[in-house]
This record gives C-alpha cells, sequence and structure tokens, in this order.
C-alpha cells in the first residue's frame, strides 16, 4: 500500500483532520523562518487518542512528525517535508489549577497571554514572556524554552516547568518530573522506554570525564538565557550526580528547549508568580556611544530591574518620518546613539522613589551616560510602543533584500557584553551591514539581523559566512549561540562548534535512545539540515513581474507585496486578544483563514506557476474564500499585509479567466438595482425580501435585505444638493454616498443639520463610492468610477474643501483603493489627505475648540460604540467617542467588538451565514446582550446595523444619529 493510501487510513481512523491536499502543504510549508519544506500532510489533531495513533503510524512507517503550534519560530523549528502536527486548534484546555501551591496545567496550546487573564483574579501569572505573547503558546515556549522582556525578573521557560506529559516514540504515554534519588534508581530498572532513557542518561552523565567537558564546553552557566542543542548541563548539578547538591533530578530541564525531538507533549505543569507590583516607573538612560550604554548595565543590573531593554540610533531613527510616532518619542534628548530602558515596580509609593533615587545615583556614578528622564504611567507604554514601532518598520523594508534572522539570538555574560559588541560590530563591517542594536541588555542578548537578499546565491553565501563567523565569536566569550529562539536548522549546523564534539555525540546518543526512527521532528539539534538550503526561494529566483490593475508600485509589483508577510503570525491571536485580524480565524481556528495563510498561499502561486493567468489558482480562491476584506491586517500586522487590497486584485483576475457569477454582478450593481427600486420602494421592498428572490440571489433566508428608503427623504437630500451655494475657503463638502442615499437618507439629512447647527457652510454632494465594485473584483468598474468622480470634484472646484463622509466603507475608499486606481496619483493623494469620516471632522474641530461643550444638551445617556472595521484600519475608533463624548453627562464606551462578522455582502451570502454570526457571538453580540436596557448602540457602518438588527433585534444608531440629538437648538431643515 503506497503512503497516500496509509494517509488516506489514516485519516479516517482519527478524529481530528489529515490535509493531504495542495493548499494545506502551501500553507505549513513555512513558519516566521526564510525556510521553506513542502510537508508530506497537515495533521490536526483532536485527541491524545489521535496523537497516539499519528506516532504509531510515523513508527510503522518511518516518516517523521513536525510538532508546531502558532508556527513563529525564527529558525526553521516547525518546518519538514514530513507531517506537520498542529496542536494549537484543539489542545487549548487548562487542565488543572491550584491557587495555593501557585501551579498550573495547561495543554501545549493554551495561548501565554490568554493563560495569564486566566490567572490574573487569582493575582498570578505566568512569568516568562516573548513579544508574541498574545499568540504563542505554552507548547511552543517549552520547545524553544522562550524567555522575553521579564527573564531577568522570572527567569526562563525552563525554570518554571514541573512537569511534562507526553508521548515517547513508541506512543507509550509518561510523565517526567522532579525524582528524588531512590525514585530516579527505580526509574532506571523500568523495562521500558522510560526505564532506558534514565539507565541511559545516568551512564553517561555518571562519566566524570564526560561531565567535566559538559561544564568546560557549555556556554558559561552565569548565561541564563542558553538553549543550545539539549541542556545536558542543566541535569549535572542534581543530587543524582552530586552529593553535595540538593536539587532533585527532572528530565523537564533537558526537554524543556528540545524543539519537539524527542517527546510530543501533550500536557505541562508550570510554576507561577505572583503579578509583578502595581506601580511603575522607567528611567531612560542616554548615551553618546554603544560601548558606554553596555559598560553600564552590570552596574545598573545590581538594582532590581524589572526590564533593562536597549534600542539604538537606528531604531530611533526609523520613527523620525512617522508622523504616529513623533509624539512617543517626547522622552528623547538631543542625538542618542543608544537608549537603555530601565523599569522599575512597587506596590509602595514612597519606595518606588526610593529605588528612582538609588538607581539614578549608580548612573550618575558611571558618567556614562547624558541624561535619564523618568517616565511613568501611560508615558511607559508610549516608549515601549516607540520601541516596537522601530523594530516593525526596520523590518518592513521594500524590495527583496529583508531582515533575515540568523544571528539575532546571541547571549553571552553581561560582563562581556561591550568588547563582544565591538568585535562583533567589526564583523558586520566586514560584510558592509550595519549593525542595529536591539537587545536585552540585562540578559546579555543581542536580537540583529543582517539586510540579505536570499534570492541572490551571492548574498545565500554571506548568510552562511556571516552566521559562522558571530557563531565562532560567541564559542570565544562562551556564550550561547541560541539564547532564545532555538537551533532550529538555521543554527543546529553549529552546534558541535558551540559544545564540542564530544559532547556532540552525547546530544546524538541523547536523540538515539528517545527516537531510534527519529520520528520527532527530524534534521533538528542532531543530524541537521543543511542551514543555508531549502530557503522560500530557489537560487537566483528570478521575481515576476505580474501586470494588475490596482497599482501596487509602492511594494515594487503584487508579488513583493505577498512576500511582505515574515510569518509572525500576528494574525494568530484570537478574539481574546485586542485588534479585529482575522475574523474568520478567530471563528475557524484553522490557518487557511489567517493572513499568514493567505499570504503563504498567494507567495507560492504568484512565484512558482507557469499559467497565463496566475490568479487562476483553486488553491488561492479557497484561501481567499472566507476573508471578510476587514483591512484590518493593514495596520495591525506589522508588515502591512493588505489581504483585502490582494484579495480585489485576485477576484477581478480571476474572474476575467473564469466569467463573474450573476449573483456577483448584481451585488457589484446594487447601485444600479437600488435606484431602478427606488421608483417604487414599497413594491421593491416587498419583492426583494421573499424567498424567492433571497434564493435566486444566494441569500441567506434568515437575513433581512436593506430597505429602499421612502422618496420623502431622498428627494430632501436632492434639494439639499441643488441649494445655490458658492463654495469659499472655509466650506465643507458633505459626501452622500451609495448606501446612505437609497436605504438611510435620513442620516445624511441629520449629518446636514448637526454641521448646519454648528455654522458650519454646506455644500452636499451625491457620489457612488465604488465599495460595491471593490468588493466583488469588479475593479475595470471601480476605475471608472474613481475617474468620474476625482473629476467632478475638480470641476466642482471642490478639491480644497474638506470632504466629510457617512459610511465609512465608502468616505474611506478615498483614501485607500482610490490611491490605487487613479491615474493620477498626485491629484487623488491630495483628495485622500482632506478626506474624513464625520466623526473625525466633529472630533478635529473640538480639538481646536470650534466645538465645545456649551452647544450640547446635559441629557442623561449611557453609550456603546461599535465601530466600523475600516475606520478601525484607515482612521482610529477615538474619533467616535470624542465625538459622542462631547456631551456632559453621556457615559460613552467603546466595545471591544472586533469584526460585527457582516462585512458588506459577506454575511448576507448564504455559504457565509453560520460564520458570519458566529464571528458577531465572539465579542460583539455578549457585549449588546450585556447591555442595559437603556444603552444606546451606536454603529456607524450600514452593514454593522443591519447584522445587530438580524441577529439580536436590536436598534443600532449611527453617531451622527445620536450626536445631532445632543445638539442645542438644532438646525432642521424644512
Amino acid at each position: 500500500m503506497d503512503v497516500n493510501a496509509q494517509l488516506s487510513r489514516l485519516s479516517k481512523d482519527i478524529e481530528g483532520n489529515l490535509y493531504t491536499d495542495e493548499l494545506y502543504k502551501v500553507m505549513y510549508a513555512t513558519d516566521a523562518s526564510v525556510y521553506k519544506k513542502k510537508p508530506l500532510a497537515v495533521a490536526i489533531p483532536k485527541t491524545n487518542e489521535d496523537l497516539k495513533k499519528i506516532i504509531v503510524f510515523a513508527n510503522t512507517n518511518s516518516i517523521g512528525l513536525v510538532p508546531r503550534a502558532t508556527g513563529t519560530s525564527l529558525a526553521g523549528q516547525c518546518v519538514g517535508n514530513d507531517i506537520i502536527v498542529d496542536i494549537s486548534k484543539h489542545f487549548t484546555n487548562i487542565i488543572d489549577f491550584d491557587p495555593v501551591t501557585k501551579t498550573v496545567t495547561v495543554q501545549p496550546g493554551v495561548i501565554r497571554d490568554e493563560l495569564n487573564e486566566f490567572l490574573k483574579p487569582y493575582g498570578l501569572f505566568f512569568g516568562p514572556n516573548t513579544s508574541t505573547s498574545n499568540r504563542c503558546t505554552i507548547g511552543g515556549m517549552v520547545g524553544n524554552n522562550s524567555s522575553g522582556t521579564t527573564s531577568i525578573q522570572y527567569g526562563v521557560t525552563r525554570d518554571k516547568v514541573l512537569s511534562i506529559t507526553g508521548y515517547l516514540s513508541d506512543a507509550s504515554e509518561v510523565t517526567f518530573s522532579k525524582l528524588s534519588k531512590t525514585a530516579f534508581s527505580e526509574k532506571i530498572q523500568l523495562q521500558t522506554l522510560e526505564g532506558k532513557i534514565y539507565h541511559k542518561l545516568y551512564d553517561m552523565l555518571s562519566n566524570v570525564g564526560n561531565r567535566e567537558n559538559i561544564i568546560k564546553e557549555f556556554p558559561n552557566p552565569k548565561i541564563h538565557r542558553r538553549n543550545t542543542g539539549y541542556a545536558l548541563d542543566a541535569l549535572i548539578n542534581t543530587n543524582v550526580f552530586s552529593e553535595d547538591k540538593e536539587e532533585e533530578f527532572n528530565l523537564c530541564k533537558l526537554l524543556t528547549g528540545s524543539e519537539g525531538t524527542l517527546v510530543f507533549t501533550t500536557s505541562v505543569t508550570l510554576q507561577l508568580e505572583e503579578i509583578p507590583p502595581k506601580l511603575e516607573a522607567m528611567v531612560v538612560t542616554h548615551y553618546k556611544s554603544i560601548t558606554s550604554c553596555l559598560r553600564d548595565v552590570p552596574e545598573l543590573m545590581k538594582h532590581r530591574l524589572f526590564t533593562c531593554e536597549m534600542m539604538d540610533r537606528v531604531i530611533l531613527d526609523c520613527t523620525k518620518d512617522n508622523k504616529e510616532q513623533l509624539a512617543n518619542s517626547f522622552f528623547v534628548k538631543g542625538n542618542p546613539e543608544a537608549l537603555l530602558m530601565l523599569e522599575l515596580r512597587s506596590n509602595d509609593t514612597d519606595d518606588l522613589q526610593k529605588q528612582i533615587d538609588e538607581l539614578i545615583t549608580t548612573i550618575k556614578s558611571t558618567n556614562n551616560s547624558y541624561a535619564h528622564p523618568v517616565l511613568y504611567g501611560d508615558d511607559i507604554q508610549k516608549a515601549l510602543t516607540l520601541r516596537k514601532a522601530g523594530l516593525g518598520l526596520l523590518g518592513n523594508i521594500v524590495g527583496d533584500k529583508k531582515a533575515v534572522a540568523c544571528i539575532e539570538d546571541t547571549a553571552v555574560t553581561i560582563e562581556d557584553l561591550p568588547q563582544f559588541i565591538e568585535e562583533f560590530t567589526a564583523i558586520m563591517n566586514t560584510y558592509k551591514q550595519e549593525a542595529v542594536y536591539y537587545a536585552h541588555a540585562g540578559a546579555g542578548e543581542i536580537h540583529l539581523r543582517p539586510i540579505l537578499d536570499l534570492k541572490k546565491a551571492s548574498d545565500v553565501v554571506l548568510f552562511r559566512e556571516i552566521t559562522t563567523a558571530v557563531a565562532k565569536l560567541t564559542k570565544k566569550y562562551k556564550g550561547s549561540f541560541s539564547g532564545e529562539h532555538g537551533d532550529g536548522i538555521v543554527r543546529a549546523e553549529f552546534i558541535p562548534l558551540m559544545i564540542g564534539d564530544k559532547n556532540y555525540e552525547l546530544l546524538k546518543e541523547v536523540k538515539q535512545t528517545f527516537d531510534p526512527k527519529s520520528i520527532f521532528n527530524p534534521g533538528k539539534i542532531v543530524n541537521p539540515y543543511p542551514m543555508d538550503s531549502s530557503f522560500r526561494y530557489n537560487e537566483n529566483h528570478v521575481t515576476p513581474e505580474i501586470d494588475t490593475l490596482l497599482d501596487f508600485s509602492d511594494t515594487l509589483g503584487i508579488v513583493r507585496a505577498t512576500e511582505k508577510c515574515n510569518g509572525s503570525g500576528d494574525c494568530r491571536k484570537t478574539e481574546k486578544a485586542s485588534g479585529t485580524m482575522c475574523p474568520s480565524y478567530h471563528a475557524t481556528k484553522d490557518e487557511k483563514d489567517s493572513t499568514r495563510g493567505r499570504a503563504n498561499v498567494f507567495r507560492e502561486v504568484l512565484n512558482n506557476n507557469n499559467a497565463a493567468n496566475k490568479f487562476n489558482s483553486e488553491i488561492l480562491k479557497e484561501a481567499l474564500r472566507l476573508c471578510l476584506s476587514c483591512k484590518a491586517c493593514a495596520t495591525e500586522c506589522p508588515s502591512s499585509v493588505d489581504m483585502a487590497t490582494l484579495k480585489a486584485e485576485f477576484q477581478y483576475q480571476y474572474q476575467e479567466s473564469n466569467s463573474y457569477k450573476l449573483k456577483d454582478k448584481l451585488i457589484a450593481h446594487n447601485t444600479k438595482l437600488n435606484k431602478l427600486g427606488s421608483a417604487f420602494p414599497k413594491l421593491f421592498n416587498m419583492v426583494s425580501n421573499t424567498g424567492v428572490v433571497k434564493r435566486f440571489m444566494g441569500i441567506a433566508p434568515q437575513r433581512s435585505i436593506p430597505k429602499i428608503a421612502n422618496k420623502t427623504f431622498r428627494k430632501k437630500l436632492i434639494e439639499l444638493r441643488n441649494l445655490d451655494h458658492d463654495v469659499s475657503e472655509d466650506s465643507i463638502v458633505l459626501l452622500v454616498d451609495e448606501f446612505t442615499f437609497y436605504t438611510e437618507p435620513e442620516i445624511a439629512i441629520q449629518a446636514y443639520e448637526a454641521l448646519k447647527t454648528l455654522t458650519f457652510k454646506v455644500k452636499l454632494i451625491i457620489l457612488e463610492s465604488g465599495r460595491t465594485y471593490l468588493s466583488k473584483g469588479f475593479l475595470k468598474e471601480a476605475k471608472e468610477l474613481v475617474h468620474h468622480n476625482l473629476s467632478f470634484l475638480e470641476e466642482q472646484k471642490l478639491t480644497n474643501c474638506p470632504i466629510i463622509g457617512i459610511e465609512p466603507s465608502a468616505i474611506l475608499s478615498f483614501r485607500d483603493e482610490y490611491l490605487k486606481l487613479s491615474s493620477d496619483k498626485n491629484f487623488a493623494k491630495s483628495i485622500a489627505l482632506n478626506t474624513y469620516l464625520f466623526e473625525e471632522f466633529i472630533s478635529l474641530k473640538i480639538k481646536e475648540g470650534i466645538i465645545n461643550k456649551s452647544q450640547f444638551i446635559d441629557d442623561h445617556k449611557k453609550i456603546k460604540i461599535h465601530n466600523h472595521c475600516h475606520q478601525k484600519a484607515l482612521s482610529n475608533q477615538k474619533v467616535t467617542f470624542d465625538m459622542l463624548n462631547i456631551a456632559e453627562n453621556y457615559e460613552v464606551s467603546i466595545i471591544n467588538s472586533g469584526c460585527c462578522g457582516m462585512a458588506g455582502s459577506f454575511g448576507y451570502d448564504a455559504n457565509n451565514y453560520s460564520l458570519s454570526m458566529k464571528i458577531a457571538n465572539l465579542k460583539l453580540f455578549p457585549s449588546i446582550n450585556k447591555s442595559e436596557n437603556n444603552v444606546l448602540i451606536a454603529a456607524n457602518g450600514t452593514s454593522c446595523r443591519h447584522q445587530i438588527k438580524d441577529g439580536l433585534a436590536k436598534t443600532a444608531y449611527h453617531p451622527i444619529t445620536i450626536f445631532k440629538e445632543a445638539l442645542k437648538n438644532p438646525y432642521f431643515f424644512k
């Protein structure tokens, strides 16, 4: 029986899923590293029994298993040509919790931040932290021995793992935990694979020569972040091998950091910490050189610091042209070459001040820095945001050169750090690389990525040469080449150099004992894959130049737009985290519904496809099928992968080869249908909401079709539009879009009347934005409409007036897609810069003092705001809050609602209805249901309001309606 037939049998034998199709192979071929290995299959096990069956299958057929959770590994731990086993979907339970002993037992798919949210009411948390903490799992943290910014106070993951339960390579279940000498002796006697493992380790580490060699060659034990190979050095200092040691033997020390190569974990018991003190302060020391900065670290670390992080001039410079970050750089004095961010905490104000004074005394005594401002409260978060933004901008390089992870994980003692950095910089200068210093300085670890184009053979050579040179330097200082990101593929080749050949042979014996057939994550740690092959691109790869209707020149073409995704997996955060990205992933927990999954498929299809129309791809169509085009990825993704725009281009290109479906034509041309229906609105509304019409259009029977408004309101709008009004410098333009005009014209009238009440000179225009064309990929029609609208604004001499819109998806298209569809980019940009949501304009005028509280009534109202996804992505939510909060006694709050799930026409589609409702029920609907009856729900998206109406039978109001009602002496158009 061939492998495919056997995989088919396995698929039927497990409760979870097993995928062998091209779509899943492409999605799981990469992680957050530079590597690509297409797997044989992807398994999504549902139960422990599933895992056991998969391991038996792998053993029987000598096929490898690559354990994977979020897949954010930078070193290539999560890729392989075998079966990827993704535990992130189903292994997400907290099994046991004991607040007295401060321990918790979890499945490996539990997300770090979500665990801490569960622990918060008990005053406890899991200390080790990573930059990916809102999506990284405990299983991944154990596999990599993760640490993060908190390690100087709370240690690394290895310090916190009390026990691990899982399956060995023979599918036997075993639990590893602390053992007394007696219990250890009993384990050695077992006639099982577990017994063989303990026996082998005892024989190996009882050898004095082996222990001495481990101490001699392994990284300096003073380096807390050391994760090179298997941590044999963490086992020898126990009472089993040293009479003078009290620590009991715990094999979890070895398993943590083993990258899933020894055991397939099913649960982990962790030691917890008390939540850090609430009061915090941050002292930011400024330096004129990197060396002077690092020389300060040993002395400063004598204080009880909670973080000691360094950022350099290059990172700061990256934020200088970013308007959003200018306000966050308020604390930077002069032009420092480096900053140290030193965090202090306490539960007592006097004690915190004492700590600050003592730290500043030390800072002054070293005489290395020239400034040391102290930050408190929100200012600390602003400083951290600046640092994070700089790093994000560093990694967001346009073109084929990228910051690649290979030497980004070096750690040495803090005493050695200054000299190490000087030699490190010399190496970088040799290779003409500008060193960027982003460091966990208090832990002696530096994250630096050289800028290389791995599509070029010459840069692939540099990739190995630079990595080798830095490995040798790290060994010179007895450092750890893998501090917290693991060995994976990129660094496993260098383990013999880092720990010596004899010790490396011991590692091979460990692997052979645990896993004789090498089925667990083969090619990692021992017998590694080559570090300079299996990249995302073949040698001297030429990026295809593909003609598109949308303009992707800002990313040097659509192919490179898809290549911006670096696999960091920010799109894998769940609905429990803040933000909106990705709504469909929140509901399905399926990789294909994440921005990363879609980007992986896009990249593969466009780069490795010989079809005349590269977009004519069924796997790409399937990957994009449930994308709601919410645009959250454009801002929440650190690489700004704009999947909504990519999807629009795909829809257009695919339909050009495969024809346009009737139901898509009807939605795309919805404005024309509404115009016809507006002649006989009652009849149109009655007919359009019949079951026959819904079935014909593919609309879910549970949905109510938006009704055409009666003629009275539309007639009023036309009258307003035709009013004689000379446009002057202080005029504003109120743009009434196609949705508002035909279905909710009363909102436009309220907007007009509100602006007139506030004494603005208003010119009203009625334009179709083109949103329906854009949503269905009718880009030719959209482009024609964009040209018409921009020409109209120019002809009417309205280009210098603020243009204010009502429906977010309509007005914000002027800022977004219009720039990619207009033939006159400069003109389109000038319009975009002068375009506002109604709420944005009002918020701006409140800040300018033109609008104030005296103009509003003092009635008491409670309001909850749900904002449109496009507003969250292309504007901000606070403007709506500011507008409604202007009334003195209005209690206003913003719902952490994510996406409503309707997304224009998406939720109307019968095929999407259940998913649409599932998304709404994750965050939005529960929040509304918890509200008291007197709470007003504000939602500025027409589709959002309809989702609330259909799903909860409740009325949501446009913020304009609430705002208008709050005005004193309102103007009414007769």
